[in-house]
């Protein structure tokens, strides 16, 4: 299955990628990194229809376009917030693809889903008290990203307690990692320097892209 190849090519490359990010080859990493994103685009392309298949290869195109605008990121300001708003896009369409995704029965207690709601509230409110001080200019744009992948995570939470396994828990931990990924960002930008970051973005960003793709493709695997 075509669709297969191409997971296995991501899978690949990013194993070749990340050693290098970790070893700082930026020459070489700057030129491999275009090329992971559209892996998945391919796999999800090549895959059977399914009704969320279109906002899928949207919501990974416009990360693909972000991972190319923050490249540049360290040329100018202007490239990293222009990667910022295409990245608010990418997670405004993975929240419609999530609330779109069929649903199944809700097997799961109520008490779990407030709980989970309560976690994802708190480490909005947390995120934002700690970088409010130093984003300056940024920080209605900064609180309004927090906001939607907060929102991004908590349809992926209502979709983990509604969607069948292993599914669920793929685009559930897909999603924790990409906020991961954006709040190493975030932390490392805006509060104080985090070793490693470079590495540590892209592999919690590399994971949760392949487990959010994965995710999806076997929620519509035809039975």
């Amino acid at each position: 299955m075509k669709s297969n190849i191409f997971l296995t090519g991501y899978l690949t490359l990013s194993i070749i990628y990340l050693p290098l990010l970790l070893i700082e080859q930026e020459s070489i990493t700057s030129y491999i990194k275009p090329f992971l994103v559209p892996l998945l685009i391919l796999a999800v392309y090549f895959s059977g229809t399914f009704p969320t298949k279109k906002l899928l290869l949207t919501a990974l195109t416009f990360s693909w376009i972000g991972d190319i605008v923050l490249l540049f990121a360290d040329r100018s300001e202007l490239y990293f917030i222009v990667g910022l708003v295409v990245f608010l896009i990418s997670h405004i369409v993975y929240i419609l693809l999530f609330n779109k995704q069929l649903k199944y029965k809700n097997r799961k207690n109520k008490a779990i889903f407030w709980i989970g709601v309560t976690s994802i509230i708190f480490y909005l409110f947390a995120m934002i008290s700690i970088l409010l001080p130093s984003l300056g200019n940024l920080t209605l744009p900064i609180f309004v990203y927090a906001l939607v992948i907060s929102t991004m995570l908590l349809f992926a939470f209502k979709g983990f307690l509604n969607w069948e396994e292993p599914g669920n828990w793929y685009v559930l931990i897909g999603a924790i990692t990409f906020v991961s990924s954006d709040s190493i960002l975030a932390f490392n930008k805006f509060y104080a320097p985090i070793i490693m970051s470079s590495f540590l973005i892209m592999i919690t960003y590399l994971i949760a892209q392949y487990l959010i793709v994965l995710g999806i493709l076997k929620l519509n695997q035809k039975k």
